[in-house]
């Protein structure tokens, strides 16, 4: 498969340029500014670098792009991919406004094109492996969750993330997406209302840097989500707890396949073993399966959706100080 990266991003350098190469090859990089996009180029062996997104999707070679620039400019380079007959993987979120992320689907739905979400940590070997316990009863019925994903950003991802409202910067687009869509794949349920705080903890700069909020599931069960931007010290982890049971998962909500999970029953204490694979490239491992008629991607284009859709709801509750019901655009 022959690949474009949209964004000479530090995702894509750190993790994705890596995954893709896995099955086959990275062709183009675009990039807003003609320097970095050469740069970008020459540093990570692409061999062909522009600003002109139109000039990569008429390359009839161009099966797939891979899209990871700032949130605002995710809805329309997917729109233009799609209706060059590209398939497409999206960083998250989506969009800016749920009803974009649903046009986003649509597009890419009418053509049969493979729409794929990146939310990386649905892929890991910890996450699968709590879903499983779940799923076999191991803890009875879910009671509640608690996704404690505070961290510190570090210096060189800042930038818009901080300071930048306008092309989707805080904690809310950047990490309560992630976690929206970890607790969707760990129930099975999407959230149907939210209450929320958010502030600005010492990074923040007119975008939220730490938030707090509880969702309330269809099943009656309850969600408390912690995300921040200046926690260099807290850890980060999850937990399901059951009638039967409890699932205490550590260290699992990074871009590694770390961390550690215990079930706790009336039998004790039990080590869950979990495998440790790149969860980037069972991301795209995947995607490509999919695009060989062969399942669908870890994340798809209606994940997104909803992972958007519980964010927006968690910044209008902050804002507003009330419950707030979450709007999944039809879907």
């Amino acid at each position: 498969m022959h690949w474009a990266l949209v964004g000479a991003s530090t995702i894509a350098a750190e993790h994705m340029i890596r995954a893709l190469r896995r099955h086959g090859e990275v062709d183009w990089v675009v990039s807003g500014d003609a320097v970095r996009g050469r740069d970008y180029a020459a540093r990570h062996g692409i061999a062909q670098a522009t600003t002109d997104l139109a000039e990569v999707l008429a390359d009839p070679g161009v099966e797939a792009v891979y899209i990871s620039t700032t949130n605002e400019k995710h809805r329309d380079q997917a729109l233009a991919t799609i209706a060059a007959g590209k398939h497409v993987i999206c960083e998250k979120p989506l969009a800016m406004s749920v009803a974009d992320a649903v046009g986003m689907v649509a597009a890419a739905k009418a053509p049969g094109l493979v729409f794929a979400t990146n939310h990386h940590l649905r892929c890991s070997g910890s996450h699968r492996t709590v879903r499983r316990l779940v799923a076999e009863g191991r803890i009875g019925r879910v009671l509640s969750l608690r996704v404690h994903h505070a961290v510190f950003l570090p210096p060189h991802l800042q930038g818009w993330r901080i300071d930048n409202p306008g092309v989707g910067g805080g904690v809310i687009p950047d990490i309560t997406v992630h976690d929206a869509d970890c607790v969707r794949f760990l129930t099975g349920e999407d959230p149907v209302s939210v209450v929320a705080q958010a502030g600005v903890s010492g990074m923040g700069q007119g975008v939220e840097d730490s938030v707090m909020s509880v969702w309330t599931l269809p099943s009656g069960a309850m969600v408390s989500s912690h995300e921040s931007f200046t926690h260099r010290f807290a850890g980060t982890g999850l937990e399901v707890h059951g009638t039967e049971g409890s699932i205490f998962a550590r260290g699992v909500m990074t871009q590694a396949p770390v961390g550690e999970i215990a079930l706790v029953t009336a039998k004790g204490t039990e080590a869950v073993p979990f495998p440790g694979d790149d969860l980037y490239a069972v991301a795209v491992d995947e995607f490509v399966a999919a695009v060989e008629g062969r399942g669908r991607p870890a994340a798809d284009g209606v994940d997104g959706v909803k992972s958007l859709a519980v964010a927006l709801a968690v910044r209008e509750a902050a804002a507003s100080g009330r419950r707030c019901d979450v709007d999944y655009g039809g879907l």
